[in-house]
């Protein structure tokens, strides 16, 4: 069935404005709810990190009308939600590169792996947030081992192997390549800033950026490396014989 929605060129275009959007959503409400999960029980321990509590303390006293209209954790469960149309817009911008690109060999094995850790990644940001409404679910903690922890592993470690493949093979644009394949280190400093699911914004704007080619009627395939064509054997050169 996705396979039919994602066929027409117009549907790919708009998949490449939703995915570009939605990151830029990622950017702004996930820091929003970043701060609902401070005023929590649980991320009050988050505030221990320096560079969290020096953004976090003057920014919840800013935005304090956007987060204490209900308790604590309402509040950062109903903010949760936005990660789950930003988890379907870059997984489905995804799968519209990877056919676009049809990809072989290793590359293909490790598409194929990045893509089945962003589904994994959107049925954990369901599970979090779409499960659970005023207060924290008694499977909360099954959710996160199953679900929210591989998912994360997956888009991480396999992300960078797509990302290096990328690089490697000469693929165009450069920038989402690139944020690809340094999404670990690019992780552990946002996540000295802010929450979890900040972590994914790495790979929410490497597909934004294809995702907004897309809607422009650009190339997103990239360029394959060729394999080296075997050098064909010169002829002999006859010898003639001296005067």
């Amino acid at each position: 069935m996705t396979r039919t929605l994602l066929s027409t060129e117009r549907a790919q275009q708009a998949v490449g404005r939703l995915a570009w959007a939605a990151a830029w959503a990622g950017l702004v409400l996930g820091q929003l709810h970043a701060l609902a999960r401070h005023n929590t029980v649980d991320g009050r321990g988050d505030l221990r990190q320096p560079l969290t509590r020096w953004w976090s303390d003057p920014a919840r006293q800013l935005l304090r009308p956007l987060l204490d209209w209900a308790d604590p954790d309402t509040v950062y469960l109903t903010y949760g939600k936005i990660w789950l149309p930003v988890f379907l817009a870059f997984t489905l911008c995804a799968v519209v590169v990877y056919r676009r690109r049809r990809p072989t060999g290793w590359e293909r094995l490790v598409w194929r792996v990045v893509l089945a850790g962003y589904a994994l990644g959107c049925a954990a940001v369901l599970a979090d947030y779409w499960t659970q409404w005023t207060s924290y679910s008694r499977l909360a903690d099954a959710y996160f081992a199953v679900l929210t922890v591989p998912s994360l592993l997956v888009m991480l470690l396999g992300g960078t192997v797509l990302g290096v493949t990328l690089l490697v093979r000469g693929y165009r644009p450069l920038l989402p390549a690139l944020l690809l394949a340094a999404q670990v280190p690019l992780a552990v400093g946002i996540l000295a800033f802010t929450s979890m699911g900040s972590a994914a914004l790495p790979t929410m704007f490497a597909f934004a950026v294809l995702g907004r080619r897309l809607a422009l009627g650009q190339p997103v395939a990239g360029a394959v490396r060729p394999a080296a064509a075997p050098r064909a054997a010169s002829p002999a050169t006859p010898r003639v014989p001296s005067p």
